[in-house]
């Protein structure tokens, strides 16, 4: 919302929990929801409107079109959620055509959702300019998320492996370590010398196509997944030699 400020007069905040980018068994019914709290971050954030649709409103009884993108969901994320990111698309698709904006601002923390977002405004020829915002983190380098509620003290503690295997990333990357296999596994065991931890994925890749690097001679997304307790949580890092 802070960066929504820099690009335009007026600001629009969207708040919707989107039932088509969730799998059955996913966290949809248990989701952390706290509108009024959201309300009164957007007021003191100054925005101008809020976007906060009935699901309903945007998939009725009727509802069957969907928008889908061929390559950039097959990595990642999506690999283990194949329909979220055409729920991510649609929601988006919906929520531009109804708002108008000129600018929209997506997070990085979210990184391959930034990236089909922007292929998809340049797919569509949408007049829209998407920026992307640095990745909030607490005190403690912990990425923001709303799933960091369902940890317990101890999760929370074992949950800053995956910040600390970034870091590692870089620092590997720095001591002229170029092969990505090595940083991965040495990612990997940092994250699993904690024993709530489950990776879901940890890949190094090209920040704009996704597809996956086997030396390093450029900057490179190193990106990951991790289940701790009932949370899954995402984080990612630009690696630069």
């Amino acid at each position: 919302m802070r960066e929504g400020h820099n690009h335009g007069d007026f600001l629009v905040a969207s708040i919707f929990i989107n039932p088509a980018q969730f799998a059955p068994g996913e966290d949809l019914e248990s989701y952390p929801i706290d509108f009024e709290r959201d309300v009164d971050l957007c007021q003191k954030e100054g925005v101008d409107l809020i976007f906060a649709p009935d699901v309903n409103e945007i998939y009725d009884d009727s509802y069957q079109t969907y928008v889908e993108l061929e390559k950039l969901p097959n990595h990642l994320c999506g690999i283990s959620r194949p329909i979220f990111f055409t729920g991510v698309a649609t929601v988006c698709t919906k929520l531009f055509n109804i708002v108008k904006p000129h600018v929209a601002v997506f997070g990085q923390k979210d990184y391959q959702q930034l990236v089909i977002i922007r292929q998809m405004v340049r797919d569509l020829n949408f007049e829209i300019d998407i920026i992307g915002g640095p990745t909030i983190r607490e005190s403690d380098g912990l990425a923001m998320s709303s799933r960091n509620s369902y940890l317990t003290s101890e999760q929370r503690m074992q949950a800053l492996s995956i910040f600390k295997s970034l870091n590692k990333g870089q620092a590997l990357l720095e001591r002229g370590i170029r092969d990505t296999q090595k940083i991965i596994g040495q990612a990997t065991e940092l994250i699993q010398s904690h024993p709530e931890t489950e990776i879901d994925y940890i890949t190094i890749c090209d920040p704009e196509t996704l597809e996956d690097i086997k030396t390093i001679n450029k900057p490179v997304l190193m990106a990951l997944a991790v289940k701790i307790g009932k949370a899954r949580l995402i984080d990612n890092m630009i690696l630069k030699p």
